[in-house]
């Protein structure tokens, strides 16, 4: 692993004691519909899927009941111990690697997907990697989350505006100097030169959450725990606002999740 990435690592927050389970607990799983739609679009009924970014192993649990074999790759270590300790099925396993170097085999995998994570990647070195363990006719899928939706009009408004607020206060105080995204987008697939075909979907999923969950999803943000811990406090950061909407949902309620997601058929 590269110094810097090492360096990003570290400074993310997310190998701090405690991120990984509030992580896992807080944040949002893949929509499932994707697990029916992909293995279809790679010719695979039983896929070898490989998840890249793959972090507690959320988004790459879903697929152990249809896939033959599935392999979460995470550089932090953290985060692939709380991966394998709440992974119960055979047929999944974690290595600790970068996505620029899996160390996995050439024209191993079916699938190739990415949530939350392909925009922290450089394309430079992630896309010739994806091509190497992407077999022909596989496909690549990266998704993310973009829009969250309760009965209660004030949680997108508030959990917005502590993202928002989060990115300012970290700009200001200098902590994203080295912070580098390569946002995804069907251009930068197509600029990749590996697949013949290139979409991008809008999918949805349903969840519950309660007002608990709310706060830990803000929380589950490293940029939002490394502000706090930088010295910003709850008022700075709107997080007050936000629990005060919390408040009001003591009881697990239906969470509209909204995705983008991108598809390359290799």
């Amino acid at each position: 692993m590269d110094a810097k990435l090492r360096r990003r690592l570290d400074e993310s927050g997310y190998g701090r004691p405690g991120f990984a389970e509030g992580y896992d607990a807080f944040r949002p799983a893949p929509p499932p519909a994707l697990v029916e739609l992909l293995p279809p679009l790679a010719g695979a009924p039983r896929p070898v899927v490989v998840d890249l970014g793959s972090g507690t192993g959320l988004s790459t649990r879903p697929w152990a009941a249809v896939a033959e074999e599935v392999v979460g790759v995470e550089p932090n270590e953290a985060m692939v111990r709380h991966a394998e300790a709440v992974t119960p099925d055979r047929n999944v396993r974690y290595v600790s690697a970068s996505a620029y170097e899996t160390g996995l085999t050439d024209s191993s995998a079916h699938l190739v997907t990415a949530s939350q994570s392909l925009q922290w990647m450089r394309p430079e070195q992630v896309f010739p990697e994806i091509a190497r363990i992407l077999r022909p006719g596989g496909v690549l899928c990266a998704y993310e989350y973009f829009a969250l939706q309760t009965p209660l009009w004030e949680v997108e408004d508030e959990f917005g505006a502590v993202r928002e607020r989060t990115a300012v206060l970290r700009e200001e105080r200098g902590l994203d100097r080295e912070k580098q995204l390569w946002p995804v987008s069907s251009e930068r697939f197509e600029e990749s030169g590996i697949f013949r075909r290139v979409r991008e979907l809008a999918l949805h999923s349903v969840e519950s959450g309660d007002g608990e969950r709310l706060v830990g999803f803000a929380l589950s943000q490293g940029s939002l725990t490394t502000l706090l811990e930088a010295g910003a406090t709850e008022e700075d950061v709107g997080l007050d606002r936000l629990r005060a909407v919390a408040a009001r949902m003591p009881e697990p309620v239906p969470w509209w999740i909204s995705y983008r997601v991108w598809v390359g058929l290799r």
